[in-house]
């Protein structure tokens, strides 16, 4: 897919990796729906892509919300006539052991709140999202691409189960969409990073950001640049579907 002129909705896109995949994509002369929680987020983002000369808009969703995520992709639909490309990056983690132990005697557990919090935003939000840009791609009739943002953690990442099964369960429905699309020119791809320099773990104490780098075979994080490049490499090539790229400094847990 040639970027020009197309219409790329990202969600999470007012910071971190939605951001950066935002400029990427306006780098490559594409426009720009911003989906998030945080208006002040989307309007930053917003007016670092319009300064790249394409068009951006933002929408305040919350993606685990059925009528947030019906009403905002009808209206980038509506403003901007078209939807080629949408990236499902927006994400919560609330870890957590399954059962906390001290002493042999149980201390504490993961709560039905954090396990469906988390699933609701990383599952049930790419889902909806998902299924509703799909929709909308073919009514509109000329195809398009569904990114997925995964994680290294859905092969299971300790104190995460409700990330790790969210994590593999969007690896996993990007099968089926590659397989279920196709016949409408759509394709299905998805990344998983490894540990990136966002703002959580920018910020973290430089003794802590040690200890995460030191398994990392190129002993850094990641940039939010790259996982940006990844994205856009999906979207551009044609022969691309169905599969999880890792881009995770060759870290395995």
């Amino acid at each position: 897919m040639n970027m020009k002129d197309k219409v790329v909705a990202i969600t999470g896109g007012g910071r971190g990796l939605g951001r950066a995949m935002a400029l990427a994509f306006a780098g490559r002369g594409a426009h720009v729906a911003l989906l998030d929680l945080n208006p002040a987020d989307l309007d930053e983002t917003k007016r670092l892509v319009e300064a790249q000369g394409v068009r951006a808009a933002g929408y305040v969703t919350n993606v685990a919300s059925e009528e947030n995520v019906v009403a905002s992709m009808d209206a980038i639909v509506r403003d901007f006539g078209r939807l080629d490309v949408l990236v499902n990056n927006a994400g919560i983690t609330k870890d957590g052991l399954l059962i906390k132990v001290k002493d042999g005697e149980v201390t504490g557990k993961m709560s039905l709140d954090q396990w469906n919090a988390v699933i609701g935003v990383n599952l049930t939000g790419v889902f909806l999202c998902g299924r509703e840009a799909a929709e909308r791609m073919i009514r509109l009739g000329n195809g398009g691409v569904i990114i997925n943002i995964s994680s290294i953690s859905k092969d299971g990442n300790y104190g995460q189960t409700n990330y790790s099964a969210a994590k593999a369960g969007v690896a996993a429905i990007t099968v089926v969409w590659a397989k279920e699309l196709s016949r409408y020119g759509i394709r299905s791809g998805a990344i998983a990073p490894g540990f990136c320099a966002t703002e959580i773990l920018s910020a973290m104490k430089p003794e802590v950001l040690a200890k995460v780098i030191d398994p990392v075979p190129l002993k850094r994080l990641g940039l939010p640049e790259e996982i940006a490049h990844t994205a856009v490499y999906i979207a551009e090539n044609d022969f691309f579907t169905g599969r999880t790229i890792e881009v995770d400094g060759g870290l395995r847990f």
